[in-house]
């Protein structure tokens, strides 16, 4: 196999991390607003925790972005 092939190979699987990324974020914001539906009082304390989980999810996200391209260039 030409290394340059195996080299694409491995930065186009590196770059399946944002498929989780989208997921997780998908989940994140959806749960929150059945929960918000349900109790919407208790909605407003929980908008910090709605943040961060979306901010990790989306940074996991972000690094699996980087070391594709990292891959790619090298």
């Amino acid at each position: 196999m030409d290394p340059q092939a195996a080299k694409l190979i491995g930065a186009g699987i590196a770059m399946c991390g944002m498929i989780g990324a989208g997921i997780g974020v998908g989940n994140i914001f959806g749960n929150f607003l059945a929960g918000a539906l349900r109790n919407p009082s208790a909605a407003a304390s929980q908008i910090g925790n709605l943040f961060v989980g979306a901010a990790l999810a989306e940074a996991l996200g972000i690094l699996a972005f980087v070391m594709g391209i990292l891959i790619w260039i090298s």
